[in-house]
C-alpha cells in the first residue's frame, strides 16, 4: 500500500512539475517578480496538499508564526526534498542558495530559475562565497529573504552534518536576524527514497536571532544548536 500511494504522488508530482515549470517560463518575460513568485510557489502549496492525499503526510508549525515580512536569513536543517517545497512558499519572497545544476532539470529547474535563487559553481569554492555574499546583500536589500541551508548538502535523518558559516556572515554583514527552522521531514521523506511514509512533520521555528556585535562562528554555533536541540527533542 505505501508503495502504491508513493506511486500515486509521484506521477501527480512528476505531472505538476512540468506544468508549473512550463508556466514560470510563460509569465517570466511578461509578470513582475512579486507576481511571479506567488504563481509558481502554487505548485508547492499543491505538492504539501498532494502529500496528504496521497501520502497521509501532514506538517505541524511549532514556535515562532512570522505573519511580520522582515528581510531575514532563513537557515534550515537540510534532510529532504520536502523542507524545499515548504520553505520556498512558507517564508516567500525568499532566496534560495542553491547549486547550479538544479537548473538543467526539465521544467522544475526553469521553475527554481524563475525566483531569483542565488546559484553557485561548486567548482570554484572561494569565488562561489563571494558571489554567494554579494548577491545575497543585494537580495535582502530587495526585500527578498534568504534561504541558506548550512550542512550544504542533505544529510540522512538523525545525522549532523557541518555547519559553514557563510550564512551568519551575510546576516551580520547586512544587519539583519537570522530565523532557524528544525524539521523532521527526513523521517518521512527519506532522500532518494520512492517511498514516502504517512505522519506529521514537525517543523520548529525559532524566534529572530540577533545578529548585532556577533561573530560569524559564535551565530553560527548557537544556531546549530537550537536547530540539533529542538530535533532531538522530537526524536
Amino acid at each position: 500500500m505505501l508503495y502504491f500511494r508513493s506511486l500515486i504522488f509521484s506521477i501527480g508530482y512528476n505531472i505538476t512539475s512540468a506544468i508549473a515549470g512550463l508556466v514560470a517560463v510563460i509569465i517570466w518575460p511578461i509578470m513582475p517578480y512579486s507576481w511571479r513568485w506567488r504563481i509558481v510557489t502554487c505548485w508547492n502549496r499543491f505538492v504539501m496538499l498532494w502529500l496528504r492525499v496521497c501520502c497521509n503526510m501532514r506538517y505541524e508549525i511549532v514556535g515562532h508564526k512570522h505573519a511580520e515580512k522582515f528581510p531575514c536569513v532563513v537557515l534550515a536543517k537540510h534532510q529532504s526534498t520536502w523542507e524545499t517545497m515548504f520553505l520556498q512558499f512558507y517564508f516567500g519572497p525568499v532566496s534560495t542558495i542553491l547549486k547550479r545544476e538544479l537548473f538543467r532539470i526539465p521544467f522544475f529547474g526553469w521553475g527554481l530559475a524563475s525566483l531569483r535563487p542565488i546559484a553557485i559553481n561548486r567548482g570554484t569554492p572561494i569565488q562561489a562565497l563571494k558571489e554567494i555574499k554579494t548577491i545575497g546583500i543585494k537580495r535582502l536589500q530587495q526585500g527578498n529573504n534568504l534561504l541558506i541551508y548550512p550542512e550544504g548538502t542533505r544529510t540522512a535523518y538523525g545525522q549532523i552534518g557541518n555547519y559553514a558559516r557563510s550564512g551568519a556572515d551575510i546576516a551580520i554583514s547586512a544587519g539583519v536576524p537570522v530565523i532557524a527552522v528544525a524539521h523532521n521531514g527526513g523521517k518521512y521523506w527519506p532522500h532518494k527514497r520512492f517511498i514516502k511514509y504517512p505522519g506529521t512533520i514537525k517543523v520548529v521555528i525559532s524566534e529572530p536571532f540577533n545578529t548585532e556585535g556577533k561573530d560569524r562562528k559564535e551565530l553560527t554555533e548557537e544556531i546549530k544548536n537550537w536547530i540539533e536541540g529542538e530535533i532531538a527533542k522530537m526524536n
